[in-house]
């Protein structure tokens, strides 16, 4: 299958290397050229705009950073709908709005919201959870990727249902993150040491898997950058627009939303961990 995947961040190198480990015939594209060389190396095509590296592709894949960034590469002038051919499945994998898959939806001939449950590192090893969103007819053109990328998939009917999904799956673990940091902050107060807290926590059924990968990250600081601060804040306010629309009000993850933005302007490239320095920072006394 000839596949354009476009956007070369972390996830979208390593959604790359998978499908190309499949033998997929792959273009690439990225907005900041050169990020897909290694890829390239192993046989893929590197490709000048978007609506390149679409001519002639059954499937164009993005994986992009937010709305605005989607909305341009699909929509806009040298877009993916520019130059994708009518019988070819346009598959965003970016965690957006459920009003953007909307949007999408009703642009595109065929499309799929395929938002990922992982790390690249999952994906590079298969291991990460696919939220398929789409009617019938655009959902089987993804049917031939799995289970080669995962057994693991999750499916809706449509596509806007597949973001909400991801949305409320992003919320947990960035309040998870904020309320770790605090429980840190209130064993070091009462005088736990470092090495206390990992004994008390670093085991405990409290602590959820998906925090685990950035105990230490959130404990000390050292944390590999997986997921931003500057997109940790982004989702977090995806998530009080999505309840807003249906009249919830979210005052924890607004709270949380804001020491996200206030995280960012610090640490904008580095992981959401960082959102726990403020409690690692003495106050003035």
């Amino acid at each position: 299958m000839k596949i354009a995947v476009l956007g070369m961040g972390r996830l979208g190198q390593a959604l790359a290397g998978r499908l190309l480990r499949a033998g997929h015939d792959l273009s690439l594209w990225n907005r900041s050229p050169g990020k897909a060389a290694a890829l390239v190396e192993r046989g893929a095509s590197e490709a000048p705009s978007p609506a390149a590296a679409v001519d002639g592709a059954d499937l164009a894949v993005t994986v992009l950073a937010d709305d605005d960034a989607v909305r341009d590469v699909a929509l806009g002038r040298d877009g993916v709908r520019s130059a994708l051919a009518q019988q070819a499945t346009y598959v965003d994998c970016s965690t957006v709005s459920p009003g953007l898959t909307r949007q999408l939806h009703a642009d595109m001939n065929r499309y799929v919201a395929m938002p990922i449950l992982g790390s690249p590192m999952q994906v590079a090893a298969g291991g990460a959870t696919y939220l398929i969103g789409a009617d019938r007819r655009a959902a089987q053109a993804v049917e031939p990727l799995f289970p080669m990328l995962s057994e693991k998939t999750l499916r809706y009917d449509e596509p806007w249902t597949a973001a909400a999904a991801k949305v409320s799956v992003n919320l947990l673990l960035l309040n998870g993150v904020v309320a770790l940091a605090e429980s840190f902050a209130v064993g070091r107060a009462g005088g736990l040491s470092d090495d206390q807290l990992r004994q008390l926590l670093g085991d405990s059924p409290m602590v959820a898997p998906g925090l685990r990968y950035r105990f230490e990250g959130i404990l000390t600081g050292d944390q590999e950058t997986f997921w931003t601060t500057v997109l940790g804040t982004k989702d977090a306010n995806l998530a009080v627009e999505l309840a807003a629309s249906a009249g919830v009000d979210l005052p924890a993850t607004t709270l949380a939303r804001d020491l996200y933005q206030q995280a960012s302007e610090r640490f904008a490239h580095e992981d959401i961990a960082q959102v726990a320095d403020r409690y690692r920072r003495q106050p003035s006394r």
